[in-house]
């Protein structure tokens, strides 16, 4: 399976992921962090503006347990979309036989790509259709939430590693754009590697916002920024659904090549 595209959508996707996680990235850099309440919906961890401008400040002395816990709260942030890629998967397994049937298939192609559209039209604020999604993930949220607690603040790398599992959950249009193309994956084995590279995508950035602090994350939310990240992921979509159609690609003849690695179904 290639899955070069989902790395870079969550690459481009990243930037919206700065401003859900930004806060608590900026927390796991030195920033303080008040314990999360059952009416902070998306954005549960609150910091403060002081604390989070010194996490920018770079000692030696701390520079290595802080690059410890932002790398843990990432991998437990990744895992758990993982086992979401898993359990996604694998709920297709069987029932949407994707081998076998190849027109099935194609038609699953094409939505995947159509998700990567509505991705990056959500990312430049567009269209917020995802936002449904999100709403609907937030009964899961509630239940979830409340463990965060006993984790802060996140001053070692084994409460950033539990937090970052349960951070995985917190809902988001993009995570579940995502999680629809590892369902249309057919099996739970590609369903997980379709979430690992989205997520090792996500991942720069967010390690960059931890360094950084809040330099970074008002850049990242920038219009120009997220427009331009968002063109991006809808290229993506675009190229796939002109190839799942077996058109040519206007005015680039020599992409038909780059097709099979950059699009979603281009090369297995």
């Amino acid at each position: 399976m290639n899955l070069l595209p989902f790395f870079a959508a969550g690459l481009a996707a990243s930037v919206h992921c700065v401003g859900m996680c930004g806060g608590i990235a900026a927390m796991l850099g030195g920033a303080a962090a008040a314990r999360p309440t059952a009416n902070d919906g998306a954005a549960p961890v609150v910091f403060h503006a002081r604390g989070a401008a010194a996490a920018a400040a770079v000692s030696p002395i701390v520079v290595l347990p802080r690059l410890l816990r932002i790398a843990t709260f990432n991998a437990g942030r990744i895992a758990s979309y993982v086992v979401a890629g898993a359990i996604a998967g694998g709920l297709s397994e069987g029932v949407l036989g994707l081998a076998a049937a190849a027109p099935l298939q194609k038609a699953a192609l094409a939505l995947a790509n159509l998700m990567l559209l509505a991705a990056g039209l959500y990312l430049m604020n567009a269209w917020h259709g995802l936002a449904h999604a999100e709403r609907a993930g937030q009964h899961v949220w509630r239940h979830v939430q409340p463990l965060l607690a006993p984790l802060l603040p996140m001053d070692t790398a084994a409460k950033a590693l539990a937090a970052g599992a349960l951070w995985g959950w917190l809902p988001c249009g993009l995570v579940y754009s995502m999680l629809v193309t590892a369902m249309l994956s057919g099996d739970g084995m590609n369903g997980a590697r379709i979430m690992l590279a989205f997520g090792l995508g996500t991942a720069p950035l967010l390690f960059a916002a931890g360094m950084a602090g809040m330099a970074l994350r008002r850049f990242l939310q920038q219009r120009a920024v997220r427009i331009a990240c968002g063109v991006v992921v809808m290229a993506f979509g675009v190229l796939g659904l002109l190839r799942v159609a077996g058109l040519d690609i206007p005015g680039a003849p020599g992409l038909h090549g780059w097709a099979d690695v950059l699009c979603i179904g281009g090369g297995r």
